[in-house]
Order: C-alpha cells, then structure tokens, then sequence
C-alpha cells in the first residue's frame, strides 16, 4: 500500500511542478530532433552541396550554408544526434563508476574506503585538459566513442564522494542492520536496501553528469581536441569561429548549434531543480 502511495504522490508533484515540466520537454524536443531530423535532409554533413559558398536561410536550406557550401542543417541534425550520445554514454559512464567507487566506500569504510579515498582525490586532481593534450598528440584518428569514455573516465569523482557520504548515513539505519542480522549479503544490502533508498539522488546525479558531458564535449570540441571522424555542435562552433563565420557575419553557421548546447544544458538544470522540489518535501511547500 505504500508503494502505489509514494508513487501517486511523486506524480501529482511532478505534473504541478513547471521547472520539471518545461526542462523536460525542451530536452524531449530536442532529442526527438536529434532521430528525426536527419531524415528532413538528404544531404551529408560533410557533403559539398552548394557551389555558391555561405548563402543565408533559405527554404531550400533551412539553416543556410557554409563557406564551403555545406548544409548546416544536416549537420546540426547529425551533431545533435552526437551531443546526446556524448551525454548518455559520458554522463552515464561517469555515474556507474561513481556508484560502484561512492556505494563501496560508504558501506565498506575502513582501509577499502581510505585507498578508495585516495584514488577518487588523485583523478580529482589530474589535469583532464593536459592529459588529452598528450593523448591527441599520439592518436591521429580520434572517435566520438573515445570522447565519451574519456570524460565518463575523469567526471566521476565528485560523483563518488556525493554518493559515499550518502551511504555512510543509510549504512547505520535500523533496516540496513535488520538486513545484516538476516545473513543478507553487502551486495545485496547495497542495491535492495540502501540504492532504493537513494534513487531519487541517484537520477539527478546522472542528469547532471549527462549535463556536465556535454559541456566538456563541446568544450574539447571547440578547442580542436573533439572526434576526427564525426560531427557535433561544438565541431560545428569550433569550425565556425576557425574560419571567421562570426566576424563575417555568417550567423546561421554558429548561432543554431550555440542555442541548442545552452537550451539543452539549461534545460536539464531546470529538471534537476524540478526534481529536487518534487523529492523534497521542504522544498515543495516553498
């Protein structure tokens, strides 16, 4: 009887509250975009489709052309189609690996919780930007696949510590100790008793680490460090701004890629926000 209860309860919150609402669709807009989009153009990201060079909006090209004559409505639809692969695998990633390190340290404690400790401060601390540096100096072939296991591999740190220092307060409650006097195992203390108890903090940690994927993506991007084999948003800026779109006034190439990385990335703040009033009922009566 309790279940369906809290369940009705999140939902009547969750439909009263507007920050959740607008983030949630403006991010739902997008990603639907991000599948449909490619099949409004029949033209390739990469592909030489306007002899003329840089032409304005037209109803022939949505989002106008490239000085090279590209559509850049195709790659916005493509790029799209990245960023929020970007954003699940990298932000996705770096909250599995945050959950494994922050869940063992918490419940363990002790010396497993000291050398976890250890490891989470010294990947806090390593210059991400200096290690790709090094890593796109020996790769000449970098993927979009490779992007995200790298920022997955350095995002998930603060991760960690937020969800250790959770746990160390559910492990001393009296049904994780029930459970214990049971003969129940710690893995199976771990994803029956204590991460139910944590869901809520486990869903808004993910979406701002998919939040926080994109923006080092499009970061990485537009300082040249990105995929070479793929396109995205921020390739879309970085190449925009290299050849001089802003200064000759060529706004259709970097305005529309711009707009959806801080639409997006805004909007997942607004549904993290919405979902933390919805879970909080201090914040609810605010």
């Amino acid at each position: 009887m309790t279940k369906p209860k809290k369940k009705s309860e999140f939902l009547y919150f969750a439909l009263r509250n507007k920050k959740l609402q607008v983030g949630l669709i403006i991010v739902l807009l997008f990603l639907v975009l991000s599948f449909v989009g490619p099949m409004f153009t029949h033209n390739k990201p990469f592909a030489y489709v306007n002899p003329g060079g840089a032409e304005p909006p037209s109803s022939e090209y949505w989002f106008g052309t490239t000085f090279f004559g590209q559509d850049v409505f195709a790659q916005f639809a493509h790029g799209l189609r990245a960023t929020f692969l970007v954003g699940i695998i990298g932000g996705g990633l770096g909250t599995l690996i945050g959950i494994v390190v922050g869940f063992t340290a918490g419940y363990r404690g002790g010396i497993v919780d000291e050398i976890l400790n250890i490891l989470t401060n010294t990947v806090l601390v390593i210059p991400t930007l200096a290690v790709l540096l090094i890593i796109a100096a020996y790769l000449e072939v970098r993927s979009l696949l490779m992007e995200c296991i790298f920022i997955g591999f350095t995002a998930w740190p603060w991760a960690a510590r937020a969800i250790r220092s959770q746990t160390f307060s559910l492990r001393t409650r009296e049904f994780v100790d029930l459970a214990r006097m049971s003969g129940m195992g710690s893995l199976k203390i771990i994803f029956t008793e204590v991460a139910p108890n944590m869901m809520s903090y486990l869903v808004m940690t993910f979406i701002l680490q998919f939040g926080g994927a994109i923006l080092n993506a499009a970061t990485l991007d537009f300082i040249g460090l990105g995929p070479t084999d793929a396109i995205s948003l921020g390739l879309m800026m970085q190449v925009a701004v290299l050849w001089g779109a802003l200064q000759l006034g060529s706004w259709w190439w970097f305005v529309p890629p711009g707009l959806a990385i801080t639409a997006i990335v805004g909007a997942l703040y607004m549904t993290n926000v919405g979902l933390d009033e919805v879970f909080n009922p201090k914040l609810r009566e605010m």
